[in-house]
């Protein structure tokens, strides 16, 4: 089968295990995923997840800014949420002549607003209607790989029901966030049940990606040789780190050990060099956001670059008064020439 621009699916062509990084909202917009392109790309890459109902609504215009990307980002994936596979079917055409390279459901995120709508971790409450929206997508897309991000359950774990209903429909891949939407993220997530899902899935063709209190490259090939999953996705580790995936580029993961990883592929950037990404960081953000977000967006990456030296609460309090990237850079200069 072909995807997409008549492309081939591009999951199919990622090395094993491969490593991608995990849609945050309000942390990987644009600004911030050309910075880990540039710095650390991983293999894979999310947008930010968009509501497909304020995709077709008036306020579009805007949202659309989170699915702006750039070539290097590539293979780059779309996230979408919501409830009405009517919506799911138009966003989904709307991706594909985009350029994207697939789209992502997000049928895990716990968030109230997003549940309110139906969509996120409620999905998992309705299988059936979950089913329809990733077919209606599925249409829409064209031929685009559609892959869904969910967890092991709402309340309690739901694997043996949830799971086979998603496996119906054939996906490409499916990152399973290792907790239930009640846990949040308050509890340890627990690889096991990673391992469960990819047991059965295993003869499907769906690639398993664990997502889950994934600490750097070392963890990731950790988790991904004890559970079996074909790719491990990191989220909050890209915080204040956009080398995070440094090292992988040209590399075989497939022969390297632990030990490769722990000495060739975990980057310990110095104080200048995070502090000089973080100022690049706020002027991107400046410009490709600055008129559609609000600059305290930047005060959280802030928190995390500026951590773990003598004096960085006193720069990181002078930065939290900030208001523009020039007075980021002016403060960056003044402590870096002492």
């Amino acid at each position: 089968m072909l995807y997409g621009r008549g492309m081939s699916n591009f999951w199919a062509k990622l090395p094993k295990p491969f490593f991608c990084l995990a849609p945050l909202a309000d942390v990987t917009d644009a600004a911030f995923r050309r910075i880990i392109a540039k710095y650390g790309k991983p293999d894979v890459l999310w947008t930010e997840f968009v509501s497909v109902d304020g995709l077709c609504s008036p306020g579009r215009e805007v949202l659309l800014r989170d699915f702006m990307y750039t070539e290097s980002e590539r293979p780059i994936v779309a996230q979408i949420f919501g409830s009405k596979p009517d919506n799911f079917f138009k966003v989904a055409e709307l991706i594909k002549e985009l350029g994207f390279d697939g789209i992502d459901i997000n049928m895990g995120c716990p968030d109230k607003n997003v549940e309110r709508q139906g969509g996120g971790a409620a999905m998992i409450k309705s299988p059936e209607l979950a089913v329809e929206v990733i077919r209606a997508t599925q249409e829409g897309g064209g031929g685009l790989p559609v892959s869904i991000k969910t967890r092991v359950g709402f309340n309690k774990v739901e694997l043996e029901t949830w799971i086979p209903k998603l496996l119906e429909t054939k996906p490409p891949a499916i990152t399973i966030h290792a907790r239930t939407r009640k846990e949040m993220s308050n509890v340890p997530a627990r690889w096991g049940h990673v391992k469960e899902v990819v047991a059965m899935a295993k003869g499907s063709g769906t690639l398993i990606i664990g997502n889950g209190d994934v600490k750097d490259l070392v963890d990731a090939k950790t988790k991904a040789a004890e559970s079996g999953a074909d790719g491990v996705m990191l989220g909050r580790a890209i915080f204040g780190n956009p080398w995070l995936f440094a090292g992988l580029s040209g590399r075989t993961r497939s022969d390297l050990e632990i030990s490769e990883l722990r000495s060739d592929l975990v980057r310990q950037p110095t104080t200048e060099e995070k502090l000089r990404v973080m100022v690049e960081h706020t002027k991107l953000f400046h410009e490709l956001l600055g008129d559609v977000k609000n600059f305290a967006v930047m005060k959280k990456h802030f928190k995390a670059y500026v951590n773990g030296w003598g004096g960085a609460k006193e720069l990181r309090m002078k930065l939290m008064e900030t208001e523009t990237p020039e007075e980021v850079e002016g403060i960056v200069e003044e402590f870096l020439s002492r």
